[in-house]
């Protein structure tokens, strides 16, 4: 139990990270947050597919595969910069229940393994991720939620108004950085989809931009964090933070895949018009 506070609004909670216990097996509220997420990322899939001309059997295969590859690649991702916690225990690897998930990880295991399964069923890739993109800001901006249950994923000491206090905290006020990277993911959703039905030019826009929209927030978020996986050298005396990092990489090659392909789009239609007048 977590006694949580946001003094600046006056406002208190009292939370239970365990959601119910069946027997000795207790089921978490983290868990099925996410949960919660990755289905309503699925309905919405599911539901605007054909608008991105994709074939909805075959999107399914993708998402599972994706599904199971996703946990995979999260825990390994977690595990490769915490090895000194799993070196001595390899079953610990196993023991997910316990906690250990990076969100890159899961995030490229499902790319990788989704795109694998797309390509060899022939599907259009560009196409698929364009629409996964959507899906994945739904399911990151309520996921998110799980980290404020279990009282993690917060931030360095602030006195802003909207800081949160729990005996998580040591009882002081902090950067609610959960709450910062769901309000963020959920408005990207938001704009992402108006663009996706209003100003969809060619396939891949759409992850592109969703790549630039949660690099920048993850890179600026993450330098508050308390909690984040470091690189395992140092450059100056100053070890990098892993996610700060690849969240830059991955904002700047959306930036540069942003105006390849803009250019790219820009001359086909021109070339297009041209053989149109000819």
């Amino acid at each position: 139990m977590y006694n949580v506070s946001f003094p600046g609004f006056g406002w208190e909670f009292t939370i239970n990270p365990v959601a119910f216990q069946i027997g000795d097996y207790k089921i978490y509220w983290y868990g099925i947050i996410i949960a919660v997420g990755m289905v309503l990322a699925m309905l919405y899939a599911f539901k605007t597919a054909d608008r991105f001309e994709i074939n909805k059997d075959k999107l399914f295969n993708c998402v599972i595969v994706g599904l199971v590859f996703g946990v995979i690649g999260a825990r390994l991702y977690y595990v490769f910069f915490e090895w000194d916690r799993y070196a001595g225990d390899l079953l610990k690897i196993i023991q997910i229940h316990d906690g250990g998930l990076a969100i890159y990880g899961g995030i490229i295991g499902a790319l990788a393994s989704g795109c694998l399964v797309a390509k060899l069923q022939k599907q259009k890739i560009m196409n698929i991720l364009d629409l996964v993109a959507l899906g994945f800001l739904i399911g990151q901006g309520i996921g998110r939620w799980g980290n404020f249950m279990n009282q993690e994923a917060f931030g360095t000491p602030t006195d802003l108004p909207w800081r949160m206090v729990s005996e998580n905290t040591g009882g002081v006020g902090v950067h609610p950085c959960f709450l910062y990277e769901s309000i963020w993911c959920l408005l990207g959703f938001v704009i992402l989809h108006f663009v996706s039905k209003k100003f969809y030019k060619y396939h891949g826009q759409i992850f592109f931009m969703y790549m630039v929209w949660y690099g920048f927030e993850r890179m600026i978020v993450e330098g508050l964090r308390t909690d984040s996986l470091y690189m395992h050298f140092s450059i100056f005396g100053y070890t990098p933070r892993v996610s700060q990092v690849l969240s830059f990489a991955i904002m700047v090659l959306g930036i540069i895949l942003l105006i390849v392909f803009g250019l790219r789009n820009k001359n086909k239609l021109k070339g297009a018009h041209l053989k149109c007048q000819e």
